[in-house]
């Protein structure tokens, strides 16, 4: 479960958070209408001043003069790079809305070695990846073929927006939101019953063993 309270519908005093939740929530179903168990609301709902940003920034779309596909594959790789489960799935399901071929949808995760991508394409995922997983270290190359397609501005949006879903997926894995309510796949594994405490070097080495109970 989310690691922070869950706002019931009867504590949301807020308009604009009870505005997005009656638009987004329905009696007749559990969650959202894409699968979701849609506790990022519930969760965000606990500081309106929080919820309020978000959604101010979420209406960028509607102004943003970049192409959606773009948009939406810097959103997605994203998603995929900061190993956020929810990002990722959501914003594969928003790419198949926007008509974008099932071959491209499930190339993204190993978008380098896929042929199915264009260059403005492969120059998103990979700015994508240099936002996300290199702190911003883009290499000009990348940004060259940028600016051969874009104006100025549109990579400005590009970059808001890629950064902005890189932060949605990083507080989604901290707090446990939606898809990624989900224990952390690395774990120990347990050594066989009866190894004790031994030096797994002296087995690489042929060095004596000793035994520590």
């Amino acid at each position: 479960m989310p690691r922070l309270r869950r706002v019931p519908r009867a504590e949301m005093t807020d308009p604009v958070v009870a505005h997005f939740h009656d638009r987004l929530f329905s009696p007749e179903r559990e969650g959202t209408a894409t699968g979701s168990p849609g506790d990022w609301w519930e969760v965000f709902a606990l500081d309106p001043k929080i919820f309020r940003h978000c959604v101010k920034g979420f209406q960028v779309y509607r102004e943003a003069t970049l192409d959606p596909v773009l948009r939406e594959l810097g959103q997605t790789r994203a998603g995929w790079a900061r190993q956020s489960r929810f990002v990722y799935s959501q914003h594969c399901k928003q790419l198949r809305a926007l008509g974008v071929p099932e071959e491209k949808v499930r190339a993204i995760p190993a978008w380098q070695v896929s042929d199915c991508f264009g260059e403005l394409e492969r120059a998103v995922l990979a700015y994508a990846d240099a936002l996300v997983l290199d702190g911003g270290r883009v290499p000009d190359e990348v940004f060259a073929v940028l600016r051969r397609h874009l104006p100025d501005e549109q990579i400005l949006e590009l970059t808001y927006i890629t950064c902005m879903y890189e932060m949605h997926a990083t507080m989604a894995r901290a707090l446990r939101l939606e898809f990624d309510d989900r224990p952390d796949p690395v774990t120990e594994v347990p050594a066989p019953d009866g190894y004790g405490a031994r030096d797994i070097a002296d087995d690489l080495t042929g060095g004596p063993t000793v035994r520590r109970e």
